[in-house]
C-alpha cells in the first residue's frame, strides 16, 4: 500500500497556500488512513545512518553486557529492554524483539527535569549516547511542525501543542528484532497493536514487515521510500480528538522463510507531550453524530495505564 505522502517544506515555507494544502492532506490522511509518509522531513540522511550503526553494534554486544543496561525500575522507558518482555495489550505471548530507549533531556529550569530519569550510556558504544540526542532533537522538532499543522486543521491555536510537546515525555526506541532460529510460534514479530502517544515518527526500518489494519479490515503491508519517514496517529491524539483522528493498528509480520536469517532494525520516535496535558475530548470534536467517548484523564495518568498493559509496568 502506497500511504498518503506530504511534503513538510510545505508546511514551512511561509507560502499561505502551501502551508494550507498541507494542512488539509494531512488531516484528510490522518482521518481516512492513519499513516502517512513524509518527504523534506528535516532529519540528516547522515544522521540517519550514524543512527543506525551505532544502534546495530549495540545488539551486536553479548547479551550479558546488553544486560547491565537494562534498568527494570524504569519500566523500559530508559536503556535496554531484554528479548520477549514486551507484550502487546490484549496479549499475552510476548513480541519477538530486545530495544533501547532514549528519552528528554531537560535543558532549561523546567521543573518538569524531576519527573525524569538519566538516559543511559553505553560505554562499549561511546557515540551512541550523543548520535540518539541528535536524533532526539531532530525528531522533536519535525514533530513539533506536524502537531501544528494538525492544530490548525482541527481549528485550535497552531501552537496549540507547543508547550506540552517542549520538555515533553517523548522518547526514541531503537528496536532490534533478531533472526529466527527455530520454526516461529506465531508469523508475528510483533503483535497487532496502536502506540500510546500523540504521534510516532518511523525513520527507514532496515527490512520489510510493517503491516496496517485497513478500514476494510485488511491488513496490508506499509512502504515508504528512502527518503520519507512514516508518521502515524497514536492514542493520545484518537483520545484528544474523540476518535475523529483515528489511531491505526498496525503490526510487524515475520520475513520470508529464506530471510529468517537475517535481523530487522526499527527507530521510532515516540512524541509524548507533558504528563500535566489533559486528554479530555475536545469540545468541537463531540457532537451528536460522535458522542464523547471517553473519561477525562491526562497524558501521565494514560501514559501509566497502558505500560501496565503491554507488561513493562507491574
Amino acid at each position: 500500500m502506497n500511504i498518503p505522502v506530504v511534503n513538510l517544506s510545505d508546511f514551512l515555507s511561509g507560502d499561505e497556500v502551501r502551508r494550507q494544502t498541507f494542512v488539509w492532506e494531512l488531516g484528510r490522511a490522518y482521518e481516512e488512513v492513519g499513516f502517512v509518509a513524509v518527504k523534506n522531513h528535516g532529519i540528516p540522511d547522515d544522521l540517519i545512518s550514524d543512527l543506525y550503526k551505532y544502534v546495530q553494534q549495540f545488539f551486536a554486544l553479548p547479551n550479558q553486557t546488553k544486560w547491565e543496561y537494562e534498568k527494570k525500575e524504569l519500566a523500559g522507558q530508559r536503556g535496554y529492554t531484554s528479548f520477549g518482555r514486551e507484550h502487546a495489550k490484549g496479549y499475552d505471548a510476548p513480541d519477538l524483539k530486545e530495544f533501547f530507549q532514549y528519552g528528554q533531556t531537560v535543558e532549561d529550569s523546567d521543573a518538569i527535569k524531576k519527573e525524569y530519569p538519566e538516559n543511559v550510556h553505553v560505554k562499549e558504544v561511546p557515540e551512541l549516547a550523543p548520535t540518539l540526542y541528535k536524533a532526539y532533537r531532530s525528531f522533536e522538532n519535525s514533530g513539533k511542525a506536524l502537531l501544528q499543522a494538525i492544530a490548525i486543521y482541527l481549528e485550535l491555536d497552531e501552537h496549540y501543542f507547543d508547550r506540552y510537546v517542549h520538555n515533553g515525555n517523548s522518547i526514541l526506541r531503537a528496536i532490534h528484532y533478531p533472526p529466527i532460529t527455530q520454526e516461529p510460534a506465531s508469523a508475528i514479530r510483533a503483535e497487532q497493536h496502536e502506540d500510546i502517544n500523540l504521534i510516532t515518527l518511523l525513520v527507514g526500518a532496515s527490512a520489510d514487515g510493517l503491516q496496517i489494519l485497513t478500514k476494510q479490515n485488511q491488513w496490508v503491508p506499509v512502504t515508504s521510500l528512502p527518503e520519507q519517514i512514516v508518521v502515524n496517529v497514536g492514542d493520545m491524539l484518537q483520545r484528544l480528538t474523540n476518535n475523529r483522528l483515528r489511531s491505526t493498528t498496525h503490526r510487524v509480520v515475520n520475513p520470508p522463510r529464506e530471510l529468517w536469517g537475517t535481523s530487522r532494525y526499527s527507530i521510532p520516535f515516540f512524541l509524548h507531550p507533558k504528563s500535566e496535558m489533559s486528554l479530555a475530548c475536545l469540545n468541537d470534536c463531540i457532537t451528536d453524530e460522535r458522542p464523547k467517548a471517553y473519561e477525562d484523564v491526562t497524558a501521565g495518568e494514560y501514559l501509566d495505564e497502558r505500560l501496565r498493559e503491554i507488561g513493562l509496568k507491574k
